[in-house]
């Protein structure tokens, strides 16, 4: 099931602690086929539950602060991107060739945000960069071989498969087999010492140095959300990969933000770690490993760390090291065919993998830090975006109609199955405004409430890559 017992038990936490959570559901938010309202409350609730046990521990206390999850809270922060506005300026999410299109048995999925990836997509096809082009080059092959032949080149297109077709690739098998959140221990290193915090306002991740080597969405929001309950963020990213700015400013509030080459600064990037507490990378698994920067590695050279991994498809399989973002996963995993119709695929009211997936990956650094604080060890924590997907599928059963989990649905539009769509509230209620080096920024606030834990981050986002790659 979808919900936050469920993601609970996946994260390892004591059910009883359960008790503290209260919900206040608002059907209207988030509608689809499938249950995403639920799947954003159980993950923002568990990640919550997770920072009012870290911060009961670290209060001295054994009454764990109590948790509420608002429905309205956690449907304008899944949307976040679509609420920011600087200057006035609402951001562009994507771009012109990131999309659907027709293939000649079918559809592929593209994502050409990025420069680069652009640049690939067209090298593969062969084509200039035209709409048109990219359109008459797709029409004229199949998706899988479209799926391929882009993935050589190192860009990202993905052919539209049903829950069934998923089930029986090798991926999907591989991603199936593995538990929502993995965590565990790396080594014997000693038990955390933490020093003690106030309970108002209670802060679980104070003093707690985040190195931050994630870019996107979910690996940021993970990040962003430890750094309000406290942490001491720095976000690394190379010069070679420039971020999306609008993409920064949603996801930077709370951090600050260096640009290290890990190839040539290798010494900063040891000194950083000399004095981390928790590594958070959001790579393709392998892509690191060249750096030294798989747990084992980091644990060797920082006994006492916790690495938190995230990847689009999860460790192993024959996609492990693919690219992937949350709309291309939706793709793959059935969730376009389940939400589309017979004549177009169709996608989640929110890119709620990212964000879920970000909520899970940071609860699973808190409870690891909380396990710390028990028992010791190095810890590392892993999340994918696919297998949150699959769990996403797995709440649907049941809920769809008989023999729809397998194929595209003959129906037009959606909602499916004659549902209405119900209102949704405003949300006002959840954004905020303030200036910031970016200029006046109105954005979604965390819907991550803990009883005496802040609402708001205490930085807003600065510019990209402008921040000393050190600690304070």
């Amino acid at each position: 099931m979808t919900d936050v017992s469920s993601a609970w038990a996946a994260l390892g936490g004591d059910p009883a602690l359960l008790a503290r959570v209260s919900t206040v559901e608002r059907p209207g938010v988030l509608h689809a086929r499938l249950p995403v309202r639920e799947l954003a409350r159980a993950c923002v609730g568990a990640c919550a539950l997770a920072a009012a046990e870290l911060g009961a521990r670290r209060a001295g206390t054994d009454e764990v602060p109590a948790v509420r999850v608002d429905d309205g809270a956690v449907a304008t922060a899944f949307v976040s991107e679509r609420h920011l506005l600087v200057d006035g300026r609402a951001p562009v999410t994507f771009a012109p060739l990131s999309r659907f299109w027709r293939t000649a048995d079918g559809w592929v999925r593209t994502h050409a945000n990025y420069p680069h990836h652009r640049a690939r997509l067209l090298a593969a096809l062969g084509v200039p960069e035209d709409p048109a082009a990219v359109a008459a080059a797709l029409a004229e092959r199949s998706a899988r071989e479209v799926e391929e032949t882009v993935d050589a080149r190192g860009g990202l297109a993905v052919a539209l498969r049903t829950p069934g077709e998923w089930a029986a690739h090798a991926q999907g098998a591989a991603v199936a087999g593995r538990p929502l959140v993995e965590h565990g221990r790396l080594d014997a290193a000693r038990t955390r010492a933490f020093t003690s915090v106030r309970r108002d306002p209670l802060l679980p991740a104070a003093g707690v140095r985040v190195l931050d080597l994630t870019r996107v969405i979910a690996g940021p929001v993970a990040t962003r959300t430890l750094a309000l309950l406290g942490a001491d963020v720095l976000r690394l990213d190379s010069p070679r990969l420039p971020e999306l700015p609008d993409q920064h400013a949603d996801t930077g509030f709370g951090k600050r933000s260096a640009r290290l080459d890990l190839r040539a600064d290798r010494h900063a990037f040891e000194e950083l770690l000399a004095a981390a507490d928790v590594v958070v990378t959001g790579y393709r698994p392998g892509a690191l490993d060249r750096f030294g920067l798989t747990p084992e590695a980091l644990a060797e050279r920082r006994p006492g760390v916790v690495v938190a991994q995230l990847s689009a498809w999860g460790e192993g399989g024959p996609w492990g090291e693919r690219r992937g973002f949350d709309s291309l996963v939706q793709v793959a995993t059935g969730i376009a065919a389940v939400e589309g119709s017979a004549q177009q695929p169709g996608v989640l009211p929110a890119q709620a993998l990212d964000h879920g997936t970000g909520y899970l990956l940071a609860a699973g650094v808190l409870r690891a830090l909380t396990e710390q604080g028990e028992a010791g060890g190095s810890r590392f924590v892993r999340v994918a975006l696919a297998r949150t997907a699959g769990w996403l599928l797995e709440g649907a059963a049941g809920r769809l109609p008989e023999g729809e989990a397998g194929r595209l649905p003959e129906r037009e539009g959606r909602p499916a199955g004659g549902l209405s769509e119900p209102a949704e509230p405003s949300p006002d209620a959840w954004l905020a405004e303030r200036d910031s080096p970016l200029g006046r920024l109105r954005y979604a606030l965390s819907p991550v409430w803990v009883a005496g834990a802040p609402r708001d981050w205490e930085r807003p986002p600065g510019r990209w890559g402008a921040d000393p790659a050190r600690w304070p």
